[in-house]
């Protein structure tokens, strides 16, 4: 993992600046190079202490003074060290804490970096032991060196070792400042800054990894290599005063404990009311195999050890004062992780820790796919939240989380928008997307209803797929009625209906598909015959196929074939199932003739119809699951009957094993795939008029493959065989898979209420089906009247007979009325159903019809409707019921599209497109004007073409890591809004006040601090540091290119109003301080006057 190591922030930074210019920005970092030096960890930071600014240290012998003021964090400074190579650490200011050096494979000049509080010189210690001090003002080197041969004793033949540690003395009050410096060795020296020599060395056998101060500055205590802490008193460098072994096994007889392992951090806090807190990780003890790593509360006599789910990376402790000469009183530790970060609350009994609002990850598991649903219904997002709040794990603290620095930025959005994430385990989460963060409204597992394989032969069945079986592959859902439906990886479909209530299902509803191509081994002399019409499905004579309690035993075929067997079994016990979505209808393709059955390519669900369909590389098949009967099971060939234009026979499937997980989650992020992959799903097909595109598509590749990589999407199974995985579409608009066989695929579903002949007087309900060769067929469905006969009577399916013709893979289909608007499939209202109806309900239901979106009667029937088709190549837009093409535009002749959606956008709806040469487009409807074509971003990977999906209102969205969700606009108006929809980490907060030093401390003490640093450290009196040693850069940050940066003037109007707003609250605070001031004066000399006047005329022996 990358770590980064944010401590705080500096406290001197005076420079104004504002937001750098974005081409600047990614001059300095192009898109998907993230500062790859930076390498440790991000601690803590606390903006409301701070001036705005931050240092890193980077790999590459660089330090970097980063601007935090603004939206848009910049470089103002940074400095180049020429001859030494360096280690990652970042500073923090403000709290006066540090980070040192994990270890690290290569050697790194610097190891430790430290930044005192409200102090403009950062300490910089190396790996040859020497220490130097760089003004975070001007960003540039003292004279001021401290060297390692002059801070050990002179008698010492060895070399001390990197530092490890660097500190002020809590209670240097600038007379005679001293810095603790500790070198890996075991020696930590106390350096007097003034006189430039040692005052005390302190020698331990054991290495040292931390140092941490006692308030009172007369103490301090390390960590050791051996699980040990010592503690010392300053000014007693013989030997410690207290040696602990925090999980170190006591022996009799006084003996030595054992050695445990080193104890990387150690910190003390104390409190004005006990003991003081001493916190540390690692330490455990060697025999604690397999133990998860921990961190250790130590407060008075009691000793917590609180297991972390994975290895620490640094802590720091929250503490009430930022003074590190002040009682801290430490209230929470904030500790980060390799995969999380986690707050944990000092106050309470327990050490409970803060419940985490921001979501660190955006999944657990891999994800597979992703939609995006703009301007949902009003209401859905607080059932989400109301059923997900349920779900959250008790005994969180009962404090909010502490960290608040930074604001929001403004949100433009007003409408609702949520994205739906499916990923590798079988888990599907809801965010909430209005705001500027991502929330988790709601997690799903779809696992639960399937028994898990605990061996190998239990998972005979589930061999289509090595690892993952439950893998998200296609998510299906309608918001207005809340129902659910998706499709997995190992060819099965599961159907969701939202409930408030809970409930136990006493036996989990169940299908069995079989979906193939039927053996036709006979030849008649005639040749090629195409089969007949197939009769319509579902007729009134037929009788519905009831449920299944029960997944059905394994079979063989009369050869020993596997036959008749689903991939994943069923429970047959009951399942209690929580508020929220719960299962409706779990259906699974079986395997046939010892074939496993093929992926899902497509899916679809109309609420109103109580319909569900889906479709793959061997046929479709509809589900009614209200009744839980099988509607239609038809092969592809069999939807063209006699009308199929390739004179095609139908064939037997393939007896090779299909790719496992089908590319989902299981290649590598750097994997090389073949430059086949990056063809037209349809570039290999055995249509006529596909040849010219085959030969299109190479060209774009041979143009494409020196520039670019085409991978797949997570870091799993770096060893895996190329060749044994396909590029599969994993849901209806995604990249459908690179068959050589060229079987004919579902590729689209759509319900609608439209016109399926050319006859046709009026429109009825039916279902559009898009294939990978670019064909579109029209299925008609008859549904009985009335929600009662609904569920008597059996749907009635057919293929009316029309069939469309495009260019490449149909993408997606949508219907416009009359007048260009978008006609919205017909959808149920949600209603509790686990609740039992009252009379008046019933009543209410049976005059209730399902919500339609059909056209008037009074409309002209010749141009009632339009059709819009998408494909990887063209789109069109067809008149109903006369079936002429009225529009055609052709999208991309060299590349093809991966992702087309037909979306609202200001009150008009237009056609976007997002195409593998990186290009997004966007089209009128229905006359197919391009709008926009703008080069965005080419396919590196096959995560990119998974997970894209546009919206409503201009919004789109992809993949860009498996842990970020990049968001994406083309729409102007939020664009305009952008910049005050940025947040800002830097919020104005004054700095506590400083600790009561007392009277004679007052009188006495001498003067501050700052004054002291600069007279040591200054130009004056260190002189200059050797050119040679480092070089200055400005940055892009700066105030020269601020002034090139501004980006709207309703943004710089609000910097400015910022800035006059902190500057009149300073001149009003200096207006109180130095009214104080006057009243005290005059206070003084009112005083001193009356005691002058009362001892004037006496003598000196009459005091």
């Amino acid at each position: 993992m990358r770590k980064f190591n944010i401590r705080k922030v500096l406290d001197g930074l005076t420079a104004g600046s504002s937001s750098a210019s974005q081409q600047q920005q990614q001059q300095q970092h192009p898109p998907g190079n993230r500062e790859p030096e930076i390498q440790e960890t991000l601690q803590s930071e606390h903006f409301q202490l701070c001036k705005g600014a931050l240092v890193s240290a980077l790999a590459d012998d660089t330090l970097h003074l980063w601007n935090l003021r603004q939206k848009r964090p910049a470089i103002l400074h940074s400095l180049k060290f020429c001859r030494e190579s360096m280690g990652p650490c970042v500073v923090q200011a403000e709290m006066g804490c540090d980070l040192k050096r994990e270890t690290l494979k290569m050697e790194s000049e610097v190891t430790f970096c430290h930044l005192p509080f409200q102090s403009k010189w950062l300490y910089v210690g190396t790996e040859r032991g020497n220490i130097h001090i760089v003004n975070v003002e001007s960003f540039t080197l003292s004279g001021y060196v401290i060297m390692w041969n002059k801070a050990i004793e002179l008698s010492s033949k060895s070399h001390p070792g990197p530092v490890v540690h660097i500190s002020d003395n809590p209670m240097d009050e600038g007379k005679f400042p001293s810095l603790l410096i500790g070198f890996e060795s075991g020696t930590v020296v106390l350096w007097d800054l003034k006189s430039k020599k040692a005052d005390y060395r302190y020698t331990h056998d054991e290495a040292i990894h931390s140092v941490a101060w006692h308030h009172e500055g007369k103490q301090f205590i390390c960590s050791h290599s051996d699980g040990t802490l010592t503690i010392w008193n300053v000014r007693s460098p013989a030997k410690p005063v207290q040696t602990i072994t925090p999980h170190g096994k006591q022996l009799k007889d006084g003996k030595k404990p054992e050695p445990c392992k080193p104890i990387l951090k150690v910190e003390l806090k104390t409190t004005r009311s006990g003991e003081p807190f001493i916190i540390l990780s690692g330490g455990l003890s060697y025999d604690t195999v397999g133990r998860r790593p921990c961190l250790t509360v130590m407060h008075g006599k009691s000793t917590a050890v609180l297991e972390m789910d994975y290895s620490i990376v640094d802590f720091l402790t929250l503490c009430e004062t930022p003074y590190p000469n002040d009682f801290q009183e430490p209230y929470a530790v904030v500790v980060l992780l390799e995969k999380d970060l986690v707050l944990i609350d000092l106050a309470q009994n327990g050490y409970p820790i803060f419940e985490n609002p921001y979501p660190l990850s955006i999944h657990e598991s891999p994800v597979t796919c992703c939609e995006y649903f703009a301007d949902c219904p009003v209401d859905l997002i607080p059932a989400l939240y109301s059923v997900g709040a349920r779900q959250k794990r008790q005994g969180y603290s009962k404090k909010e989380w502490p960290i608040s620095g930074g604001n929001w930025g403004l949100n433009a959005q007003s409408y609702p928008e949520i994205i739906i994430t499916g990923h590798a385990d079988g888990s599907v989460k809801f965010w909430d997307a209005s705001a500027i963060t991502l929330q988790v409204l709601y997690k799903l597992k779809t696992s639960k209803v399937f028994e898990k394989s605990r061996n190998k032969d239990d998972r005979q069945n589930t061999d289509i797929v090595d690892e993952d079986p439950y893998a998200i592959q296609i998510i299906s859902w309608c918001p207005e009625s809340r129902m659910l439906c998706i499709a997995g990886v190992s060819a099965h479909v599961i159907i969701y209906r939202f409930s408030k209530q809970e409930v136990i299902t006493e036996v989990i509803p169940m299908l069995e598909v079989r979906l193939l191509y039927e053996v036709n081994d006979v030849e008649t002399p005639e040749g090629e015959q195409p089969p007949p019409l197939p009769t319509p499905v579902g007729s009134a004579n037929q009788q519905p196929t009831p449920p299944q309690s029960h997944p059905s035993t394994s079979s063989s075929s009369s050869d020993g074939l596997r036959d008749n067997v689903p991939c994943l079994k069923v429970k047959n016990s009951p399942l209690k199932q929580s508020p929220g979505y719960q299962t409706e209808l779990v259906i699974q393709l079986v395997w046939v003739g010892g074939e496993p059955p093929q992926q899902i390519t497509s899916l679809a669900l109309n609420s109103s119809y109580g319909l569900v369909v889906f479709g793959n590389c061997n046929g479709i098949a509809m589900v009614d699951y209200l009744q839980k009967a099988v509607l239609l099971n038809l092969s592809t060939i069999e939807l063209y009957g006699s009308n199929d234009p390739y004179r095609r026979e139908p064939r037997s499937p393939r007896k090779s094993r299909q790719p496992s997980g089908a590319g989902l989650c299981d290649i590598t992020e750097g994997t090389v795939v073949p430059e086949d992959r990056c063809k037209s799903p349809t570039s290999g097909s055995s249509s006529p008029h596909n040849s010219d595109d085959e030969q299109k598509v190479n060209n774009f590749i041979e143009k494409a493959k020196m520039s670019r990589k085409l991978s797949l999407p997570t870091d799993l199974k770096p060893d895996l065989d190329v060749k044994d995985n396909s590029f599969s579409r994993s849901r209806s608009s995604s990249v459908t898979s690179i068959d050589r066989e060229s079987r004919e695929a579902i590729s689209a579903l759509h319900f609608c209420e439209t016109f399926t002949r050319k006859t046709d007087s009026s429109p009825s309900p039916c279902l559009w089906v898009g294939t990978t060769v670019g064909t579109t067929f029209v299925i008609t469905l008859s549904l009985p009247p009335g929600p009662e006969q609904r569920l008597l009577q059996p749907v009635i399916v057919s293929p009316s007979g029309t069939i469309l013709r495009l260019k490449g893979a149909i993408l997606r289909m949508a219907f416009l009325d009359a007048t260009g608007c978008l006609i919205p499939p017909a959808y149920e209202p949600w209603k509790e159903h686990n609740v039992p109806e009252e009379k008046d309900e019933k009543e209410k239901l049976k005059k209730r019809r399902p919500v339609s979106v059909s056209p008037s009667s009074s409309q002209e029937i010749s141009e009632t409707q339009y059709a819009v088709i998408c494909s990887e190549k063209q789109a069109k837009v067809i008149s109903l019921p006369t079936q002429n093409c009225a529009y055609k535009q052709s999208i991309t002749d060299t590349s093809f599209v991966l992702r087309g959606d037909i979306v609202a956008l200001s009150n008009s709806v237009c056609l976007a497109c997002f195409c593998a040469n990186g290009h997004i487009m966007t089209f009128s409807l229905p006359s197919l004007r391009p709008l926009l074509d703008v080069y965005y971003l080419p396919l590196t990977n096959m995560r990119i073409a998974r997970t894209f999906c546009f919206a409503n209102n201009g919004q789109a969205l992809y993949l860009v890591s498996p842990t970020e969700i990049q968001r994406l606009t083309y729409s102007q108006e939020t664009c305009e809004n952008l910049q005050e929809m940025l947040g800002e980490l830097f919020t104005p907060v004054e700095t506590p006040e400083a600790p009561n030093r007392g009277f004679f401390k007052g009188l006495f003490g001498g003067g501050a601090q700052s004054l002291d640093r600069e007279e040591l450290f200054g130009e004056s009196s260190s002189g200059k540091a050797s050119r040679s040693l480092a070089q200055h850069i400005p940055g892009p940050g700066g105030i020269e290119g601020v002034k090139g940066a501004a980006s709207g003037v309703v943004g710089e109007l609000a910097r400015a109003r910022l800035a006059l707003d902190e500057r009149g609250q300073k001149l009003s605070d200096l207006e109180e301080r130095t009214a104080a001031m006057m009243s005290s004066a005059d206070s003084f000399s009112k005083h001193a006057h009356e005691m002058m006047l009362k001892y004037k005329d006496k003598k000196w022996y009459q005091f």
